[in-house]
């Protein structure tokens, strides 16, 4: 089931063509990512998602029906453009953005204490937000996306600015908030994270959607069908490329048949940067 479907969704900015008919259905529970180079047209869309800007054709379904203003509020959203009241302090900050969503004082108030417990940061509930590194704000913000607990989650460049230390720590909660039955969508230009994080992906490259589907199939569907076997013989351990096609189905009892020790036997698929490339400049893809 799509939680979010976009609808045939144009956006015009008088003679700019920001988005083109991108039609994209974004399945419930999973890790979405949406990929595209600067100018792509991504922040448009998840701007009219979250109803900030208005389509001029098409329209947002949310859970099978048009997104209104209430579902909002269902939405957690972390822009690029970080955005604290930099004189607040931060408890009273991440208090008051909690209550906007609709939660009670005293119940933002435990799950706020919960986070800054889990990310380590008790000792900052006191503190302006101005006196914060970039990263600290981020992790700040990145709690006080969350913490309400939506069914839609947007990350837009997520793990920017963070150290890797951090950076891991932000990768485990959106894994466990997966787990826990949340939709995200992620907005980044880090494909490692895509292949680690992501089950579907959908790329836009100016203004209309180029690819949408499974990681995995995508991998496969832009892969040379080749395999890598590593094996020992009389001679020695060696490690060959075999194109599945030439050698037919039966590539692994070929070798079997000589006599010799199987190491290891794996599908070459080329990595997610490389068919990003790919798609957005019409080059080729290094081959896997």
């Amino acid at each position: 089931m799509a939680i979010i479907e976009c609808k045939n969704v144009c956006k015009n900015f008088g003679e700019k063509v920001a988005l083109d008919h991108v039609n994209l259905d974004i399945p419930e529970g999973g890790i979405f990512g949406l990929l595209g180079p600067n100018g792509a047209g991504k922040t448009t869309l998840i701007r009219i998602i979250n109803r900030i800007t208005i389509p001029s054709d098409g329209e947002i379904i949310f859970n099978g029906r048009p997104i209104t203003r209430e579902d909002v509020a269902r939405i957690g959203y972390m822009p690029e453009e970080r955005g604290l009241y930099r004189k607040m302090k931060v408890g009273d900050q991440a208090m008051y953005l909690a209550q906007l969503k609709g939660m009670s004082a005293a119940d933002a108030r435990l799950a706020l204490k919960d986070w800054f417990v889990r990310f380590g940061i008790e000792s900052w509930w006191n503190k302006k937000v101005e006196e914060l590194s970039k990263g600290m704000a981020q992790k700040v913000q990145f709690i006080t996306t969350v913490v309400h607990k939506p069914s839609l989650m947007i990350l837009d460049e997520p793990f920017s600015g963070f150290d890797p230390v951090n950076a891991e720590l932000i990768r485990k909660e959106i894994l466990r908030l997966k787990e826990e039955g949340a939709t995200i969508i992620l907005s980044t230009h880090n494909m490692e994270s895509v292949e680690e994080l992501c089950d579907d992906i959908a790329l836009i490259n100016k203004s209309k959607l180029v690819i949408t589907g499974g990681v995995d199939h995508i991998r496969r569907e832009y892969g040379n069908n080749n395999i890598e076997i590593e094996y020992t013989d009389a001679d020695g351990r060696h490690t060959e490329v075999v194109s599945r096609e030439k050698a037919g189905n039966d590539v692994l009892q070929s070798y079997i048949d000589k006599g010799v020790t199987i190491n290891s036997y794996k599908e070459l698929m080329p990595r997610m940067n490389d068919i990003f490339i790919k798609l957005v400049t019409g080059g080729e893809a290094p081959e896997a």
